[in-house]
């Protein structure tokens, strides 16, 4: 059981980033935002399933070479990888080669540009946002959880999400995936409540790209 944190610049954050400036600045500037945009909403659901097994921090600090390699996660390119296109990123020492998630990517990627003409076809012009956000009603859901042990790995929505994406084709998009997807999307708020971050991330703009250093 873990609860929020004072650090040294005066402001009370999430345990979780520890001291880790690349850490600190995406917890500060891009968790919880609620995120709107179909390509960015893609990427951080095929980033959050290479994380499967690892720590996101990991997958941060590959994240500029993840978007030098596919393409800064374009749909429409992906889809048209070949065999040795994807030979070439099981040689990116850059990346996480794992043969299955990147496979999986095109995969999604398909389902991705199913979605968007889909969306394209209605009268209400919805795109891949706009089935994402329906499964919370558009508006992110604020929980109100004063320690880490407080914060569940999954909870019914994310599992009835995932079953959609598994459903139209998505890979690496089990119940655990999707909920961290969630939280790091805005579409629920799980700032623990002292957090500096949890009565203003909803209100954030998106922010310029965060880069490793």
């Amino acid at each position: 059981m873990r609860s929020a944190r004072l650090h040294d610049d005066g402001l009370v954050r999430c345990p979780w980033p520890g001291e880790d400036p690349l850490y600190m600045a995406y917890h500060d500037t891009e968790w919880g935002v609620p995120d709107y945009d179909d390509r960015a909403l893609f990427e951080k659901l095929i980033l959050d399933g290479f994380q499967a097994g690892l720590s996101w921090i990991t997958i941060l600090r590959k994240r500029d070479n993840f978007r030098k390699a596919f393409d800064d996660f374009e749909p429409s390119k992906i889809v048209r990888y070949s065999d040795k296109k994807i030979a070439a990123l099981m040689n990116d020492a850059g990346i996480v080669r794992n043969r299955a998630k990147i496979e999986g990517t095109v995969n999604s990627a398909k389902a991705y540009l199913k979605i968007m003409e889909e969306g394209r076809n209605s009268k209400e012009g919805s795109g891949f946002s706009a089935f994402l956000w329906d499964f919370v009603d558009g508006k992110p859901k604020v929980n109100n959880f004063k320690t880490t042990a407080s914060v569940p790995a999954a909870t019914p929505v994310s599992t009835k999400m995932s079953k959609e994406l598994v459903a139209r084709g998505f890979k690496f998009v089990g119940p655990t995936i999707v909920y961290a997807f969630m939280q790091a999307t805005g579409m629920v708020n799980d700032h623990l409540v002292t957090c500096f971050c949890h009565g203003t991330c909803g209100r954030k703009p998106r922010t310029p790209r965060l880069k490793a250093k």
